[in-house]
């Protein structure tokens, strides 16, 4: 069996995990947060849609309870006429700290990689920069299928990697 890089009804046809190189249409959550993980500076090749939002949703999901632990944790309060944060608070921003730092260049990588699936280019993540809008049309960006012709993003010396079509 042979992998096809083109999305057949969304679903991968022969049950098989793509290369690395490839965009994993279809892609289950746990292949897609292992997906992401081994791709983690990867900014070359293509990230399919279920690749993108299975990684936002486990993003959202521990950016949210990681914000909840530390809120839970207590508050800041005065002592001694100094303003002092519970220990819990402290120890929750230091996981938020370290959970961003750990996660937030393979982000952009998978984001710059989701664009090249629909045939953009990575620097169209600046338009985040853009207050509202930006972060509006990125969404957008994200959420459009698949272009055959983002495969000129593929890094050219995975071609060896690549079956003929013999």
């Amino acid at each position: 069996m042979s992998y096809s890089p083109y999305p057949t009804a969304g679903l991968q046809s022969d049950h098989t995990e793509p290369p690395l190189w490839a965009p994993y249409y279809g892609a289950s959550f746990k292949v897609a947060v292992q997906r992401f993980f081994k791709k983690y500076a990867m900014f070359s090749g293509r990230a399919s849609r279920s690749e993108y939002w299975w990684w936002t949703l486990v993003a959202t999901l521990v950016g949210s309870l990681l914000n909840t632990l530390t809120n839970a944790g207590g508050g800041i309060s005065p002592s001694n006429g100094e303003m002092t944060a519970a220990p819990a608070v402290i120890t929750g921003y230091l996981l938020i700290a370290s959970w961003g730092l750990a996660t937030i260049i393979p982000s952009i990588a998978l984001t710059i990689r989701r664009l090249h699936d629909v045939n953009l280019s990575g620097w169209f993540l600046l338009l985040g920069l853009i207050p509202a809008l930006g972060a509006l049309a990125l969404f957008v960006m994200m959420l459009l299928p698949p272009n055959p012709a983002g495969q000129r993003f593929d890094r050219p010396e995975d071609d060896v990697d690549r079956p003929t079509g013999n």
